[in-house]
Protein backbone atom coordinates (compact mmCIF):
# COMPACT_ATOMS: atom_id res chain seq x y z
CA UNK A 1 0.00 0.00 0.00
CA UNK A 2 2.81 2.16 1.02
CA UNK A 3 4.72 1.32 -2.21
CA UNK A 4 1.27 2.44 -4.45
CA UNK A 5 0.91 5.83 -2.46
CA UNK A 6 4.65 6.48 -2.81
CA UNK A 7 4.08 5.70 -6.76
CA UNK A 8 0.81 8.28 -7.04
CA UNK A 9 3.00 10.71 -4.77
CA UNK A 10 5.89 10.67 -7.39
CA UNK A 11 3.60 10.44 -10.28
CA UNK A 12 1.57 13.80 -9.22
CA UNK A 13 4.61 15.74 -8.26
CA UNK A 14 6.29 15.35 -11.28
CA UNK A 15 3.03 16.48 -13.08
CA UNK A 16 3.14 19.39 -10.98
CA UNK A 17 6.62 20.04 -11.79
CA UNK A 18 5.91 19.77 -15.54
CA UNK A 19 2.75 22.19 -15.29
CA UNK A 20 4.70 24.52 -13.41
CA UNK A 21 7.68 24.40 -15.91
CA UNK A 22 5.75 24.57 -18.77
CA UNK A 23 3.50 27.65 -17.46
CA UNK A 24 6.33 29.04 -16.40
CA UNK A 25 7.50 29.33 -20.14
CA UNK A 26 4.28 29.78 -21.34
CA UNK A 27 3.72 33.19 -19.63
CA UNK A 28 7.35 34.55 -21.40
CA UNK A 29 6.36 36.24 -24.44
CA UNK A 30 8.26 38.58 -26.50
CA UNK A 31 7.16 42.28 -26.35
CA UNK A 32 4.87 43.76 -28.73
CA UNK A 33 6.32 45.31 -31.97
CA UNK A 34 6.24 49.26 -31.22
CA UNK A 35 2.78 50.93 -32.99
CA UNK A 36 4.17 52.79 -35.87
CA UNK A 37 4.63 56.58 -35.02
CA UNK A 38 1.21 58.59 -34.99
CA UNK A 39 1.65 62.07 -36.20
CA UNK A 40 0.15 64.57 -34.29
CA UNK A 41 -3.67 66.14 -35.57
CA UNK A 42 -3.07 69.07 -37.85
CA UNK A 43 0.19 68.52 -38.45
CA UNK A 44 1.90 69.55 -41.79
CA UNK A 45 2.84 66.46 -44.35
CA UNK A 46 3.71 66.45 -47.47
CA UNK A 47 4.07 64.34 -51.05
CA UNK A 48 4.77 64.44 -54.24
CA UNK A 49 2.59 63.97 -57.74
CA UNK A 50 1.24 64.83 -60.75
CA UNK A 51 -2.04 66.98 -61.28
CA UNK A 52 -4.67 65.30 -62.79
CA UNK A 53 -7.70 67.75 -62.08
CA UNK A 54 -7.81 71.63 -60.65
CA UNK A 55 -11.48 72.23 -59.77
CA UNK A 56 -11.03 76.22 -59.14
CA UNK A 57 -14.98 76.58 -58.62
CA UNK A 58 -15.01 74.26 -55.86
CA UNK A 59 -11.54 75.16 -55.04
CA UNK A 60 -10.41 71.35 -54.91
CA UNK A 61 -6.71 69.52 -56.50
CA UNK A 62 -6.80 66.12 -57.61
CA UNK A 63 -3.53 64.55 -58.19
CA UNK A 64 -3.28 61.44 -60.75
CA UNK A 65 -2.83 59.11 -57.78
CA UNK A 66 -6.55 60.07 -56.45
CA UNK A 67 -5.12 62.51 -53.61
CA UNK A 68 -7.50 65.14 -53.58
CA UNK A 69 -6.81 68.61 -51.36
CA UNK A 70 -8.95 71.26 -50.90
CA UNK A 71 -7.34 75.09 -51.40
CA UNK A 72 -8.05 77.40 -49.40
CA UNK A 73 -8.25 81.36 -50.39
CA UNK A 74 -4.91 82.01 -49.54
CA UNK A 75 -3.20 79.52 -51.92
CA UNK A 76 -2.58 80.45 -55.36
CA UNK A 77 -2.67 77.78 -57.69
CA UNK A 78 -3.91 80.15 -61.30
CA UNK A 79 -0.90 78.32 -63.28
CA UNK A 80 -1.61 74.95 -62.49
CA UNK A 81 -2.51 72.41 -65.61
CA UNK A 82 -2.51 68.96 -65.65
CA UNK A 83 0.35 66.54 -65.93
CA UNK A 84 2.47 69.05 -63.86
CA UNK A 85 4.95 67.74 -60.92
CA UNK A 86 4.08 69.13 -57.64
CA UNK A 87 4.98 68.91 -54.17
CA UNK A 88 2.58 70.13 -51.93
CA UNK A 89 2.45 70.31 -48.30
CA UNK A 90 -0.76 69.63 -46.42
CA UNK A 91 -2.70 69.54 -43.04
CA UNK A 92 -5.46 67.08 -42.06
CA UNK A 93 -8.64 68.43 -40.79
CA UNK A 94 -11.02 65.89 -40.13
CA UNK A 95 -11.16 63.48 -43.68
CA UNK A 96 -10.14 66.96 -45.87
CA UNK A 97 -6.64 67.38 -46.61
CA UNK A 98 -6.21 71.47 -46.92
CA UNK A 99 -3.58 72.58 -49.00
CA UNK A 100 -1.09 75.21 -47.32
CA UNK A 101 1.72 75.16 -50.07
CA UNK A 102 2.65 73.74 -53.68
CA UNK A 103 5.61 74.16 -55.54
CA UNK A 104 5.71 73.39 -58.95
CA UNK A 105 8.38 70.92 -60.28
CA UNK A 106 10.57 71.04 -63.29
Amino acid sequence: MRTKLAGVVVVVMAGVLVVGVTGAFAQTQAPAPAAPAQTAPGAEKSLEGKVKMLDAAKKRLTLEDGTTLMIPSGVQVAELKPGATVKVSYQEQGSQKILTHIEVQK
